[in-house]
């Protein structure tokens, strides 16, 4: 929650107020936040069990962990898609979340409880592309309209 605190601090500074167009944003980059960090944090299973430490992973399991990761990034997809009808955002915005939408869906393709081998591919790779693209498409819906 406190990283998604970086883009509502920017919405205040430039509109001076917090609604509900700035919480759906703020709750979307939370949970996409989130999400990836359920799955970084299935990788330390065994040594948060040892600990007693009660990670979402430690707790419930390497596949009830991912499935609650895909369900905050369903969230996040949903609310990420749908600022266009709450914001003057255009289609290039729309087609920008559509394919950050199918990142998400492919990062969770990527690992399972049986083979989480591409785990780095799945955190890194695709986060980083997901937020070029979520930047870039809204830049360039911001930029034609």
């Amino acid at each position: 929650m406190t990283i998604a605190l970086a883009p509502l601090g920017g919405w205040v500074a430039v509109t001076g107020q917090i609604d509900a167009v700035a919480l759906l944003f703020y709750f979307s980059v939370a949970l996409w936040t989130a999400g990836f960090d359920v799955i970084y944090a299935c990788q330390d299973i065994d040594y948060d069990r040892r600990s007693g430490l009660y990670s979402i992973p430690a707790r419930f399991g390497l596949a009830k962990a991912l499935w609650i990761a895909k369900c905050f990034h369903a969230c996040t997809a949903l609310g990420l898609i749908s600022l266009i009808w709450f914001t003057q955002l255009g289609w290039w915005y729309l087609a920008g979340m559509i394919i950050a939408s199918a990142i998400l869906f492919y990062e969770h393709r990527l690992v399972s409880p049986e083979d989480m081998s591409k785990l780095n591919t799945a955190f890194f790779t695709m986060n980083g592309t997901l937020s070029i693209v979520v930047f870039a498409f809204t830049i360039l819906d911001l930029a034609v309209f």
